[in-house]
């Protein structure tokens, strides 16, 4: 075997530039697929980190009839003494997090411009406000007692013309059927990097939100943050009672579990596309090299050398080309996953339906895709390379010996 691979080598030395560029093609598709592998993998994780850190959090608990698409601000639809109950959620091993929050649908003016927002009321004491907190650009954060007070995302107040200190006018749904109005001081810009999430969001204190939208101390949901994700299922085992219902991230958000299956399935039919357009180049190296090598081929097997030793030859050739490709091409990937790891691809706010994405996508290399890509591209190219290595294995010695 180590002189099949020293015949190998030395094989492939005769035309150096050639093989240099077939290992490099490996490299190239290798180094390809590693950077979308590692984006997809980015984009699917940050969607799913921004939806629980903004909107779903871990768990959420809500009345059994509340129904998050119709905002229903309904008594029975709401949950009551929403502190007291979050307080008991506390206790649960577990949760690190858990808050009332109050949703309305609502319409922000300012001057002739006005657009449709989501009024979310929270308490500004809770550590769940953290992406908001670290996010603010201009002013100050909601304080517990401000009742004129708003927080809006700055791609909101670029749209309404807002800055910190403006006046803007705020209608609201209410539990009554009613709409109601008020004008409220933007107290600070925050931004989350998720635009579609910052122009549709602004905040309030949960209380003045309550009075608002004639909720007086009954919220929407608990909002609630675990230790470790992996524990939703148990905690919301422990949680389920039969006056309000338990959601897990997992339910929550389904449509950016169903993408990333979809997206993987898709991605596979891309592999093997890429792989084989790559590993058609060293069949070309191959096939050029069986008929420059005809003469030679025949006076091996004139001197007693097997059809299937040749044939073990132009893959050894075939392998030494991938593993030199594999190799070089990890280098190469990991090295361009690292630098988008790093600053990410700007892709601005693209208006994605059913889940957040951010303003930015950050690669995120797996080891197990690494070696999986790996094995496969050393495969798809040995398999490739067999027409070759059995081109040259069928011809007659008599035949090559006359280079036919």
């Amino acid at each position: 075997m180590i002189e099949l691979y020293k015949m190998a080598y030395r094989n492939l030395n005769r035309n150096r530039r050639r093989s240099i560029l077939s290992a490099l093609a490996v490299s190239i598709g290798l180094a390809l697929l590693l950077l979308i592998a590692s984006v997809l993998a980015g984009e699917i994780q940050g969607a799913m980190n921004d939806s629980i850190r903004l909107v779903s959090g871990h768990l959420q608990v809500r009345a059994v009839s509340y129904v998050q698409e119709k905002t229903s601000l309904k008594w029975e639809d709401l949950l009551a003494n929403p502190d007291q109950l979050a307080a008991q959620i506390k206790t649960v091993p577990g949760v690190t997090v858990a808050t009332p929050r109050l949703f309305a649908s609502g319409i922000l003016s300012n001057s002739d411009k006005s657009t449709g927002v989501q009024i979310i009321g929270i308490d500004p004491s809770s550590g769940a406000n953290a992406p908001f907190i670290q996010g603010i650009t201009a002013g100050n954060f909601l304080s517990a007692d401000d009742r004129e007070g708003i927080l809006i995302g700055e791609p909101l107040a670029a749209k309404l013309n807002l800055k910190v200190g403006d006046q803007a006018n705020l209608v609201a749904n209410t539990s009554t059927g009613v709409v109601d109005q008020q004008v409220f001081f933007v107290r600070g810009l925050y931004s989350t990097h998720t635009p579609s999430y910052d122009e549709a969001a602004i905040f309030m204190p949960l209380s003045k939100a309550q009075v608002f939208t004639h909720t007086e101390n009954h919220a929407s949901t608990i909002f609630v943050l675990l230790g470790n994700r992996d524990q939703a299922v148990a905690v919301a085992a422990a949680l389920t009672g039969p006056a309000y219902q338990v959601l897990t991230w997992q339910k929550m958000n389904a449509i950016v579990l169903q993408t990333e299956q979809l997206a993987n399935a898709y991605l596979i039919i891309i592999y093997l596309i890429v792989l084989a357009v790559t590993a058609t180049v060293v069949v070309n190296t191959l096939i050029m090299a069986v008929f420059e090598r005809t003469r030679e081929i025949g006076i091996l097997a004139a001197i007693g050398m097997k059809g299937r030793r040749i044939m073990a030859l132009f893959l050894a050739e075939a392998s030494l080309l991938a593993i030199v490709g594999i190799a070089f091409g990890l280098v190469v990937g990991w090295l361009v996953c690292a630098y988008f790891a790093q600053f990410g691809f700007y892709i601005g706010n693209v208006g994605a339906t059913g889940f957040l994405l951010g303003d930015r996508i950050y690669a995120i290399q797996a080891v197990s895709d690494t070696i999986n890509l790996s094995i496969i591209a050393l495969v798809v190219t040995l398999i490739a390379s067999l027409y070759p290595a059995l081109l040259a294995a069928r011809l007659e010695p008599v035949e090559a010996l006359h280079g036919n």
